[in-house]
């Protein structure tokens, strides 16, 4: 499939690489660690209908990249892993799959923790902890964080207060314009900050639910037909908070706001689009930055799970967010950059600690 060297290793730098399947369940998984520099990787589970093994592969890998330079910038003391389950959870999704797929985690002892994602929920984490310790993102009744994306949501809105004062000297959207893609799991809570804050909201969603909640719940939001009506609108920020490669060429090149945050991952189609962003005048927060938010929530769980406290350093989002752009802007590069540097700088420094023997 080309990921991998001829001598076994693998090409993108990643520590280790599961592939997971049962056939009784129809279980098919991949478990990516990109690193145990920090400590354990921990990374959420996405279920999706991938069209081949191979895209699946490629998802893995790129997001367990991206997981642990989100878990380095967030000041968590974990590496980064991500797994993916290729299936449609409408139609795979059982018990029996899950608690397979739990044992696959379990079998790496301690190495990866796995939360939500895509196609998981809570209830599934308690089923998947029923053959595994390693398991965040749990009910509350089991002593877990629950949804993820409440922080998720409030992270990010940290990162675009910060986005906001470096653009226009306030850390607030009042009177700005937000356009969100995807009205899901993180976009929700994010329309409902925004409008607190008293921003005006403009969104799309492919699914139809989620159109009807916002019509219910915030009627103020005005909905648009579609992503393209969307980046063509009048807008201030652009939050893309659905699946990743939301930055292609073609948005980039007709987008009409000055600032991008949101919740997605992995929103940079491919390498250069944060040059041709910043060529064009718009100023994009790196998503692995501002949407750490969830990973920090799950992440207090393995301590002993305190709301406030996990929302406290989410909150600190905003001041990364903040050194983050002043360093781009002194250092002459991209925020991506700049994030990316300062991410590889703590895993290299504190990861050089584990090198300090202990009996």
């Amino acid at each position: 499939m080309g990921v991998f060297d001829t001598d076994g290793t693998d090409a993108n730098g990643h520590e280790q690489v599961v592939f997971c399947q049962d056939r009784q369940t129809g279980l098919k998984a991949i478990i990516g660690i990109y690193s145990t520099a920090l400590g354990p990787a921990l990374g959420g589970t996405r279920f999706y209908p991938y069209e081949s093994e191979e895209a699946a592969l490629a998802d893995v890998l790129k997001l367990s990249r991206g997981m642990a330079y989100k878990n380095a910038l967030a000041g968590l003391d974990l590496g980064g892993g991500k797994a993916v389950i290729w299936g449609d959870p409408a139609r795979a999704k059982s018990e029996g799959l899950l608690r397979a797929y739990g044992r696959f985690v379990e079998s790496l002892h301690g190495r990866y923790y796995t939360a939500c994602d895509v196609g998981t929920y809570v209830p599934d984490m308690d089923v998947i902890a029923r053959e595994t310790r390693y398991v965040t993102g749990r009910s509350l009744e089991h002593g877990g964080a629950g949804d993820s994306s409440i922080l998720t949501a409030w992270g990010v809105f940290q990162g675009m207060r910060a986005a906001a004062e470096h653009t226009w000297g306030r850390p607030t959207l009042a009177g700005r314009t937000v356009g969100i893609a995807g009205l899901g799991k993180v976009g929700k809570y994010l329309a409902g900050h925004l409008i607190e804050d008293g921003a005006a909201v403009i969104a799309t969603d492919v699914n139809e639910s989620a159109l009807s909640w916002a019509r219910t719940t915030y009627p103020q939001i005005e909905l648009v037909a579609d992503t393209q009506a969307l980046i063509t609108s009048d807008l201030d920020v652009y939050a893309p908070c659905a699946l990743g490669g939301a930055l292609d060429d073609d948005t980039v090149g007709v987008l009409r706001a000055k600032v991008v945050t949101g919740g997605a991952n992995n929103q940079l189609a491919h390498p250069g689009i944060e040059k041709t962003l910043a060529e064009r005048g718009i100023l994009y927060t790196p998503d692995y930055l501002v949407n750490a938010g969830g990973v920090i929530q799950v992440a207090d769980e393995i301590e002993g799970f305190n709301f406030e406290r996990a929302k406290l350093r989410a909150t600190g989002i905003f001041e990364t967010t903040r050194r983050i752009l002043q360093v781009a802007d002194t250092e002459g590069v991209a925020p991506a950059v700049a994030a990316d540097r300062l991410a590889e700088q703590r895993m290299a420094e504190v990861g050089r600690l584990r090198s300090i023997y202990l009996s």
